[in-house]
């Protein structure tokens, strides 16, 4: 096999099975290897698909999903310039035939002669293996779909042009590696520096979820469709009473959105050092990256929020125009001011200095949205329309006598009071 010759996908990561099995293909009927040594190295390929099937929630013909696998996940010069915006111009695309033509002839190899050779059938059981129905700790079930998907397409391909244009496809559709795959991070401090990490569970809510609401929902959305559709679009702010929809409305935007390429990242106050690493590995991809700060707030000897001003404006280098940051806060200005501040100020030359220092980071947020408690009406509304999506099929009045004994001792009226309310009549 031709795998020595690839140029785009030469540097493959988890790439050990594929160079394990094409030196397999090409001396199984080698008599200067032991065949037990061949033999014991198929069982080696074997075993690493089926931990690969398990980890990952693969079904169907394994070669082909393991193959799948490293063509998604490989962020080479073609796959990257292709992820979100589809087919490119110019002398990459020969390049990038040629190598599908190695896939191809891989995708189309007919192992039948080496299990006789090795006398064993290994190869057959997982050309048809079914799983638990599990997605695996690795990808989602989304995730999980789309690559088995992708394998039997590929596999069915009669042509090496059709091979390709089925690949760069889903290059647009999905993107490539972790970035597209995925929808959302967090960040990790390893040995190599700062890591983004894929989150592989995340809440499939909506924005229908969140009832009421709808100024300001439609504020979010049209900042962030403005944003992912390449028009000028500003960070925004969240804030507002605790338990009314902020961070909701996020991970709903983000399932919204992420067919059209917008990811998140999540990134918490005592990472703010490291957000330039994490913008300068994002910066020149096709997606459109928001960094997410969930409940932001800082104590008045907290500094953290003077990395976060940098980041956001201020510094030499401008922040991307595929980079916005959005966070949720129960505080309007932040930064929390207390008596003394009033009394330093009285106390100070230039009390305004003071002032603006503490201001100046939320003016950095060009839009602001306000979250504000229900009143008893809108909570009630709230705890009628989650329970008929919920099929509770209590009596109103005696539903709204419960709900209203729940909140008096479940932290007052709000959203997530109501939807704990309706969580505890559906476990009952």
């Amino acid at each position: 096999m031709r795998v020595n010759e690839l140029m785009l996908y030469r540097h493959i990561e988890e790439g050990q099975i594929l160079m394990d099995m094409t030196f397999l293909m090409e001396n199984y009927k080698n008599d200067d290897y032991e065949k037990e040594d061949l033999r014991s190295l198929l069982f080696d390929c074997i075993n690493g698909m089926i931990e690969m099937a398990v980890s990952h929630g693969f079904e169907g013909n394994l070669w082909h999903n393991y193959l799948t696998f490293l063509l998604a996940n490989d962020e080479n010069a073609y796959s990257t310039s292709c992820e979100i915006v589809g087919e490119i111009e110019g002398s990459i695309n020969q390049v990038a035939l040629h190598d599908f033509a190695i896939f191809k002839e891989l995708f189309d190899y007919d192992f039948t002669d080496m299990e006789r050779e090795l006398c064993t059938d290994g190869l057959s059981m997982i050309q048809k293996f079914t799983g638990s129905g599990e997605h695996g700790s690795v990808f989602n079930k989304r995730i999980r779909d789309r690559i088995c998907a992708l394998g039997k397409i590929l596999s069915e391909t009669d042509t090496i042009e059709a091979f390709q244009a089925v690949m760069t496809q889903f290059y647009k559709e999905f993107g490539v590696g972790k970035l597209g795959l995925h929808k959302a991070f967090r960040i990790e401090h390893t040995e190599e520096g700062t890591q983004i990490v894929p989150i592989t569970k995340i809440a499939h809510v909506r924005l229908d979820d969140l009832v009421g609401y709808e100024i300001a929902k439609k504020k979010l959305i049209d900042n962030t469709e403005a944003f992912v559709k390449g028009r000028k679009a500003n960070n925004c702010l969240l804030f507002g009473d605790a338990g009314t929809g902020k961070s909701t409305s996020i991970k709903a935007i983000l399932n919204q959105y992420y067919d059209q390429g917008l990811r998140m990242i999540e990134v918490y106050k005592h990472q703010f050092q490291d957000l330039n690493d994490v913008i300068a590995q994002v910066k020149n991809r096709n997606y459109k990256f928001i960094i997410y700060m969930d409940d932001l707030s800082f104590e008045e000897f907290e500094i953290e929020y003077k990395y976060l001003k940098a980041v956001i404006e201020g510094g030499l280098e401008r922040k991307p125009d595929n980079v916005l940051i959005y966070a949720t806060s129960n505080r309007r200005h932040l930064i929390r001011e207390t008596f003394k501040d009033k009394q330093d100020r009285d106390e100070e030359l230039h009390t305004n200095d003071t002032v603006q220092e503490k201001l100046s980071l939320v003016a950095r947020f060009g839009v602001t949205i306000y979250f504000g408690g229900p009143s008893k009406k809108e909570f009630q509304e709230i705890v009628r329309q989650l329970a008929a999506r919920n099929g509770i099929t209590m009596p109103e009045e005696q539903l709204l006598l419960e709900a209203n004994k729940w909140e008096l001792s479940h932290g007052g009226l709000s959203g997530r009071t109501a939807q704990q309310f309706v969580d505890y009549l559906l476990g009952m």
